[in-house]
């Protein structure tokens, strides 16, 4: 079983206006290139020392009416709607070294290889009532403010460095994020600049690849992971990763937003920061079956709300309602944990899952408002019906809150995504499932379908059945 069927690839593969993987399907077209197959509608050129790539996603949603005796300000509407978003990015890299390089240096270059990258992007169309109402919102492409527009932005800039330690070197699948075809198998990666988290960390095959693989914001990422970002999905910030044959370790120090789910970033590092750690482990669970397991950690310090502080000022009088964004505070702290694994079964079944945790105890502030998350999922490659690049996969996943959290939505107050004006609690649960169909080069079609149990954690409401469809094509 090779390793880039799981996902185990030596660099991050990138994220979409949400918060998901955006790049993924092309690291897999450059390793069907090489293959003598093509599978985006134009060839690359894998040993320039300059990468020009793109994609676009449309992803049409939409619900029936469902069960809503109430609705709030963040509520899933109750009423049938449907709503398409349209993400466009363009790929742009460029390795300084290799260009200068003879071939007896070579090795050399890539062995201190340096890549630039700059990725602009465009985020269009709507999510279901705004992306409101639920915390494992269906559609990973939509921006969380619709006010923000359609027009480019950037969304990558940044440097990243490698330091070898050998001069073996390894296959490296060439993606955005990631140009060379090789890279010595024990080595330091440095990144600085303009990017996503979810670039380097959290990353699973099976479970992170919005544009062929899931669409919910928390199967897709880890929904406890209140990973520092902006609006968009993106932030500035450095990373160091260190890469053994079966290992690796990584350390990400990124600036968070001013206000909650906001797009404004805060430079004071001393009093705003979001710190994550992460160990690797390429072992399965299944003897002679190809796996890996990851262990993630972080620490967020920004200006963030109290859920305790809110309720209680409103319980007592003192405020007319419960409101968050008066009990915030600059020494707040949030921390959690997460893990995920992914797991080779036969040579076309594999599956993945993910726990999560925070504490819970400020507002949720920069991705969605989960507090605990357990999902599981499978997917299922086509070529066992005589189609090798189609895919089907389904995957469950249960999030919660902690009761200080629920008795501020209960009292009527409201977070960056939910707020139903009262609540009856119950864990939100979601089952996703798809087919992705490969038509022609890089162009897939996908036909989805979820189901949502307790829509914001609410029993009141729902449940809720969201068909979906989905053109990809990657150039």
């Amino acid at each position: 079983m090779a390793l880039g069927f799981l996902g185990i690839v030596p660099h991050g593969v990138g994220q979409a206006a949400g918060g998901g993987n955006a790049t993924q399907s092309l690291k897999q077209a450059s390793e069907a290139q090489a293959q003598g197959e093509l599978l985006t509608m134009f060839p690359h050129r894998d040993a320039a020392p300059w990468y020009i790539a793109g994609q676009a996603n449309v992803i049409f949603q939409a619900h029936p009416s469902f069960h809503s005796p109430y609705e709030g300000v963040n509520s899933l509407h109750g009423a049938g709607e449907y709503k398409t978003s349209l993400l466009g990015t363009l790929y742009l890299g460029f390795q300084p070294w290799l260009a200068l390089s003879h071939t007896q240096e070579h090795t050399r270059a890539l062995r201190y290889n340096t890549d630039v990258v700059l990725d602009v992007e465009s985020a269009g169309g709507r999510g279901l009532s705004q992306a409101l109402g639920l915390a494992g919102f269906t559609n990973i492409d939509v921006v969380r403010n619709p006010n923000l527009g359609s027009a480019p932005y950037i969304a990558r800039v940044q440097v990243s460095q490698t330091i070898g330690f050998t001069n073996e070197l390894t296959d490296n699948a060439r993606g955005p994020l990631s140009l060379g075809q090789k890279v010595p198998v024990r080595r330091l990666d440095l990144r600085v600049g303009k990017m996503s988290m979810a670039d380097t960390f959290d990353l699973n095959g099976v479970l992170s690849d919005s544009h062929l693989q899931f669409t919910n914001w928390t199967v897709d990422n880890n929904g406890a992971w209140d990973y520092a970002a902006d609006t968009r999905g993106y932030t500035y910030g450095a990373i160091a990763e260190y890469q053994d044959r079966k290992w690796a370790v990584r350390y990400g120090l990124a600036l968070m937003p001013t206000v909650a789910n906001g797009i404004d970033l805060d430079w004071a590092v001393r009093r705003a920061r979001g710190q994550n750690m992460e160990g690797e482990w390429r072992h399965g669970f299944l003897p002679g079956k190809a796996g890996v397991q990851r262990v993630l950690a972080y620490v967020n310090n920004a200006h963030m709300g109290s859920y305790r502080e809110a309720v209680e000022s409103y319980e007592s009088g003192q405020d007319a309602r419960p409101n968050i964004t008066a009990h915030e505070h600059f020494d707040a702290q949030k921390y959690g944990l997460g893990y995920n694994f992914e797991q080779s079964v036969t040579p076309r079944l594999r599956v993945a899952g993910r726990f999560g945790w925070n504490d819970g105890k400020t507002e949720s502030f920069a991705y969605t408002e989960v507090e605990q998350t357990v999902s599981v999922g499978a997917d299922y490659a086509g070529d066992g019906w005589g189609r090798t690049h189609d895919k089907v996969g389904v995957t469950f996943v249960s999030n919660a809150i902690k009761r200080d959290h629920q008795r501020y939505l209960a009292d009527g107050g409201l977070g960056f995504i939910l707020g139903d004006g009262k609540l009856n609690y119950g864990r939100e649960n979601i089952v996703e499932s798809y087919y992705n169909l490969h038509t022609w080069r890089g162009l897939y079609f996908a036909l989805g379908l979820s189901h949502i149990d307790n829509p914001g954690y609410n029993r009141d409401r729902g449940p809720v059945w969201v068909p979906s469809v989905r053109g990809h094509v990657d150039f």
